[in-house]
């Protein structure tokens, strides 16, 4: 069809799957539906993929062959990295902005990525920002395109998180990483579930109760159990392995 949009596809009248079958065809799954997922990962290229895991540019295309062309993409906020003697901390809110199903409405996506050498692999964390922004594009497009797969560029395939977590503890105890597994949850293991499940989209509060006991407060925790938590959140990250829908949907007010 290329940039020049039938006529028809303007009717606002339409319902998104009456759009969807101008766009795609009628034998295409349902937008959202459980058989979507499949079908939008049958449509990379092998080339496209790590692991099962499609990079960027992959996304970019698949989402404008299924969802529409693409009208605007770009950073929307930018934080880069403060400190002078490292790579630091960069943080990219990216928003992408689809005509969707080419039907001349506009849906905006927007997600977003923080880089620092914790969760970067070093090859990348050299570029914090440039890394940030492919991150929060690739979260964008996903979740436009409703897959549950990460992004290739999400994953640290050569760095250890827990034990970075765990570093980052000896480090805000002042110990040389003796901890008392009984004692409670420190404050880098919370973000650091915070930042994984904001990643992987996962509810904090329905993930951490997943389990045998039940926490009213996250502060509830022991650092032991915090310590397999994490565990976790790496495993759904880098084994592809699936997280359940009923811990899906995060919460940016959890801790409310």
């Amino acid at each position: 069809m290329g940039k020049v949009l039938d006529a028809e596809l303007f009717d606002v009248d339409s319902t998104e799957e009456e759009k969807m079958d101008k766009v795609t065809g009628p034998e295409t799954p349902t937008y959202g539906s459980p058989e979507w997922n499949d079908y939008v990962m049958s449509k990379f290229d092998k080339r496209e993929l790590i692991d099962g895991n499609p990079i960027c540019s992959g996304l970019r295309r698949v989402a404008e062959e299924l969802l529409g062309d693409i009208v605007s993409s770009g950073p929307r906020q930018v934080y880069p990295a403060t400190d002078p003697n490292g790579p630091g901390r960069a943080t990219v809110v990216f928003e992408v902005v689809f005509n969707w199903f080419n039907a001349g409405e506009p849906r905006t996506f927007a997600d977003v990525s923080d880089v620092w050498h914790g969760n970067t692999d070093d090859l990348f964390c050299a570029h914090p920002v440039a890394t940030a922004s492919t991150r929060a594009e690739g979260r964008a497009l996903r979740k436009a395109l409703k897959v549950k797969c990460l992004a290739a560029e999400e994953l640290a395939r050569k760095k250890d998180v827990e034990a970075i977590v765990q570093s980052a503890v000896r480090a805000e105890q002042g110990t040389d990483g003796e901890w008392k597994s009984e004692d409670p949850i420190s404050d880098p293991q919370i973000n650091f579930i915070d930042g994984k499940c904001k990643q992987l989209d996962i509810n904090v509060s329905e993930f951490i109760n997943m389990g045998e006991n039940t926490y009213k407060s996250i502060k509830e925790v022991s650092k032991k159990v915090a310590s397999k938590m994490l565990s976790i959140l790496n495993e759904y990250q880098t084994s592809n392995k699936d997280i359940p829908d009923n811990i899906m949907g995060y919460n940016k007010n959890w801790r409310d």
